[in-house]
């Protein structure tokens, strides 16, 4: 069950369920284009530490995270790790784009 805070931040997010003419559900989608960007591993991680530093809604992904094969286990991995020594190897924010602009400096588009 989601929490009140929980369901307000997926909102923000995440948008209403996909339904066709038949009926047939469909899960919700990103209200907002996703756009990716790369970047070295030294950069990834200063972007990484800008976004803690202004407490910006995040997700993280790190190497381990993909070796596992349900959620469970992906917060287990991400859990058993210190934020200085996980091998970051994605990271998403979601705020307006000068906020994200400014902490994924050093960052290009990724094509």
């Amino acid at each position: 069950m989601k929490s009140a805070a929980s369901s307000r931040r997926s909102a923000e997010v995440i948008g209403e369920p996909y339904a066709d003419a038949d009926g047939v559900p469909y899960l919700p989608m990103f209200r907002q284009p996703v756009l990716v960007f790369e970047g070295t591993k030294e950069t990834l991680t200063a972007a990484h530490g800008r976004v803690l530093a202004r407490a910006l809604p995040r997700a993280v992904f790190t190497s381990d995270f993909f070796a596992t094969g349900n959620d469970r286990e992906s917060r287990a991995a991400v859990r058993a790790v210190p934020t200085e020594e996980r091998d970051l190897v994605g990271l998403s924010v979601c705020r307006p784009r000068s906020a994200v602009d400014k902490v994924l400096k050093g960052t290009r588009r990724h094509t």
